[in-house]
């Protein structure tokens, strides 16, 4: 399992995201740090509303630069020889959830009802489908709960996710891990659309980069998000996943044989 080549230092597993944030920095500084930005952005001076298409900060290439590894993800997703497909899908899924819920963790505080009232990314509303299939529109902290809530039911049943020898993995695993992680990306999409200057403030931009681009090359290998489903963010994807150019190499020096003169000649002291 890969598990810890970019987690937080001391960090735990966190299950629930809680409310009061841990990072070292105070809600009225990250505020302060961002609020300028936030007011400009809800109305222009004449009082019209802005336009639909805002500018998206986390592409900028100050931002997408910034990662905690710079090795190709490629090699991390890939299926071992020696290991079976569904332990390795546990495992990574496992992962993923742990990893996205303690990312939300950091911004949960600045993730509320007033200021996120529905759960978008770029121009995507994203609706609450209860067992029975109601639909239901929720506040952003209220949807990630029930995503979070769902996935962690999933991941601890032993009958989904066996963790003991010699039990079989149902057959419809590899549809529940679809849906886990369709639900994971779109927590992924709503923190860079809405709380990617709060991460900026925190300093904390290179991890989600770093998480957001491991699981978008994982998904894509196993084919476990329909492409229609992440093409919001497919400019953000195209940057974050395409391995960086290998630097060029300086040639040697070429080494030039000393002449004959120099060998011989004594310096008289």
């Amino acid at each position: 399992m890969v598990r810890d080549s970019y987690s937080f230092s001391g960090d735990k597993k966190v299950m629930h995201p809680q409310r009061n944030s841990k990072t070292g920095l105070s809600c009225k500084m990250v505020l302060q740090a961002v609020g300028k930005v936030l007011r400009k952005s809800k109305t222009k001076p004449n009082g019209k509303k802005p336009p639909a298409e805002e500018k998206k900060q986390y592409l900028e290439p100050e931002f997408t630069k910034v990662r905690v590894v710079d090795f190709d993800l490629k090699e991390l997703v890939v299926l071992p020889r020696e290991i079976d497909l569904n332990e390795w899908l546990a495992s990574n899924t496992t992962t993923f959830f742990n990893l996205i819920n303690l990312q939300y963790s950091t911004i949960s505080e600045f993730c509320t009802g007033e200021i996120c009232q529905a759960m978008t990314a770029c121009n995507t509303i994203y609706y609450w489908y209860d067992e029975k299939g109601k639909k239901t529109k929720c506040t952003a902290p209220q949807y990630v709960d029930f995503v979070m809530s769902l996935c962690q039911k999933l991941v601890t049943d032993e009958e989904i996710f066996p963790t003991k020898y010699g039990k079989e993995f149902p057959n419809s695993f590899e549809s529940l891990v679809k849906k886990i992680c369709r639900y994971l990306f779109h927590v992924l999409a709503h923190l860079y659309w809405a709380h990617f200057k709060e991460t900026v403030a925190l300093e904390l931009q290179g991890h989600l980069n770093t998480l957001y681009a491991h699981f978008i090359v994982f998904v894509r290998e196993f084919n476990l998000v329909d492409p229609k489903e992440t093409c919001i963010m497919d400019d953000l994807s195209e940057i974050l996943c395409t391995p960086a150019p290998l630097p060029a190499l300086t040639p040697a020096p070429s080494a030039t044989a000393p002449s004959p003169s120099s060998q011989n000649h004594v310096t008289e002291r």
